[in-house]
């Protein structure tokens, strides 16, 4: 049984990493809200949120918004169905070199970016794919199909063998095992592999900055380190354009928390 000073411990330890988790995250969001300058007015309760209309309209967020929300719908939607696809075939079927392919599959987990970004900038040059959404996408596709045909494989082998075998005998074909049987199971699963993927696809800088040499499809992180070295010294309007890019991921979490969590556990005592 736990004594009350090791569960006061135990509250103190949690205080101090929420603490630190939340402490740069509370001085941005004071930041953004603060005054511009000196002589500014009071604004609303002692708040700024023009700072943020500012910020918006000086950097030009609306485009480079729109930028991102397309391509991590492309990379969202692909990813997903593509990882949904591969995890079951790997996680259900057995068939010939199934291992071999399964652990080629895992390279696109150990390559990073760095490595593959520079001889792909110049493949799609050469068939004319630079400065086009599917030059940004389709490497991060690719990235993302690695990690998600891996967790969506560990996924769909903890799936209980008899739902399978229940479907098959009822005449359902592995198409419609798959989309009636094992998807509605697996639902966190694939939740979290979602906000996984917008995650990343989100915070993005590398390749959108190569893939796009002439700028005119700058994803919003990308745009915000353009902002950044054009307002050096402007510390409110930084701080107001960093949450208006952060801001989709936090909202997109918080819808999706409660499957994203579980998700996670699941995932955490599986193969």
């Amino acid at each position: 049984m736990i004594s009350r000073s090791e569960r006061l411990m135990n509250y103190v330890v949690l205080f101090l990493f929420a603490a630190m988790a939340l402490g740069p995250v509370l001085i941005i969001l004071a930041n953004a809200f603060a005054p511009q300058s000196a002589d500014a007015g009071g604004g609303f309760l002692g708040l700024h949120p023009g700072n943020f209309v500012d910020a918006w309209q000086q950097g030009n967020f609306s485009s480079y918004m729109l930028t991102s929300v397309a391509v991590a719908a492309i990379v969202v939607v692909s990813a997903a169905v593509l990882s949904i696809l591969a995890g079951y075939a790997f996680g259900t079927m057995t068939f010939r070199g199934s291992q071999v392919l399964f652990y080629l599959f895992l390279l696109g987990i150990m390559v990073p970016a760095e490595a593959i970004v520079v001889p792909l900038f110049f493949d799609f040059r050469a068939v004319g794919l630079t400065n086009t959404l599917w030059a940004i996408a389709l490497p991060q596709i690719a990235q993302s199909v690695a990690f998600g045909t891996f967790w969506m494989r560990a996924s769909f082998r903890a799936s209980s063998t008899s739902l399978i075998e229940a479907a098959t005998l009822d005449g359902a074909g592995s198409f419609r095992t798959l989309i009636s049987v094992l998807l509605p199971v697996a639902r966190p699963a694939v939740v979290t592999l979602v906000v996984l993927t917008f995650m990343w696809t989100w915070n993005e800088f590398l390749i959108p900055l190569v893939m796009s040499p002439n700028g005119d499809l700058r994803t919003a992180p990308l745009a915000l380190a353009f902002f950044q070295g054009q307002h050096v010294q402007e510390t409110a309007l930084l701080a107001a354009a960093a949450v208006l890019v952060a801001l989709p991921v936090v909202v997109v979490y918080l819808l999706l928390q409660r499957h994203f969590i579980r998700g996670m556990l699941e995932g955490s005592v599986r193969e």
